[in-house]
């Protein structure tokens, strides 16, 4: 059984507040990548409306339901017509509150919602939290993760998909420039990826927007990294649109990925000498 497929990574501009028009653009993506061979297309975080909020009750003006709003609906309608899997960052609404959410849809509709666990800046104001983990989605392809940007900082964000048997983490992105970059070093994102790909035998896709958006820049270089934590297709430019093609395999990779008897960072884990809770003196605690 052939089990290898295209994974098409989709690093665009979505316009702030246009949804007709972000359909619009990001249906162009799809149809584009499946064009091209792909079976599962991934595209940035908060595609459908725009990112950068003034406050909750902007983001409420621009939420869709789902899976019953308007670019959940567009999507799969490509993912039917085109016998493919789509996972795409949006901004979604469930009653008075917003999150900023990442579906995964097939061909036969809507499969699951992720909400962002990690709420970067000013999105601790804006959306509401994720209170029941993350999700990871049994697929023809794989077993696919979800996660969403400032997701990537936080090592338990992999290892939770891992442990749950993810072949993939599917990252939407809306990364901003880390200040201090030394020139000619790989983006902080980039490292990330490939450091959870690596130390949990996944493959991870870092798919990321460009453009500046209410003053605030993006910086793209989207990425797919294997599951030894070397980039197959990427870092994308900074500053353009781009269709990222990777040709990849969850399940026949699984073997490889499991088989080594003698390092497996799964396996090898000792939780037993883990600190679970911040056990440091009262004077010296965490800022939230």
């Amino acid at each position: 059984m052939v089990t290898a497929f295209v994974l098409a990574g989709v690093q665009m501009r979505p316009r702030f507040g246009d949804v007709p028009g972000n359909i619009e653009r990001s249906s162009r993506w799809i149809v584009r990548a499946a064009e091209n061979g792909a079976r599962l297309v991934i595209l940035p975080e908060a595609s459908s409306a725009g990112y950068v909020f003034a406050d909750r009750a902007e983001a409420l003006r621009y939420a869709e339901e789902v899976p019953s709003g308007p670019a959940c609906s567009a999507w799969a309608s490509l993912a039917r017509r085109h016998d493919l899997w789509i996972v795409a960052g949006l901004t979604e609404r469930d009653g008075d509150r917003p999150y900023n959410s990442a579906v995964l849809i097939g061909p036969d509709g809507h499969v699951g919602t992720y909400r962002k666990a990690h709420l970067w800046n000013d999105e601790k104001e804006i959306y509401g939290r994720n209170d029941t983990g993350f999700p990871v989605f049994d697929t023809p392809l794989g077993r696919i993760g979800l996660a969403i940007c400032y997701d990537a900082w936080f090592p338990e964000t992999f290892r939770s998909a891992a442990l749950q048997g993810a072949d993939l983490v599917a990252l939407p992105s809306n990364w901003v420039p880390v200040p201090g970059q030394p020139p000619g070093v790989p983006a902080m994102a980039t490292l990330m990826c490939m450091t959870a790909a690596h130390s949990n035998q996944c493959y991870v896709a870092g798919v990321n927007r460009v453009g500046t958006e209410r003053g605030q820049e993006f910086v793209g270089r989207s990425v797919v990294v294997g599951p030894d934590g070397w980039v197959i297709r990427g870092p994308a430019a900074p500053d353009q649109e781009e269709l990222l093609l990777a040709e990849i395999d969850l399940i026949g990779s699984r073997p490889f990925r499991r088989g080594n008897p003698f390092n497996q960072p799964l396996a090898d884990r000792r939780p037993d000498l883990y600190v679970t809770r911040d056990d440091r003196p009262s004077g010296d605690t965490l800022a939230v």
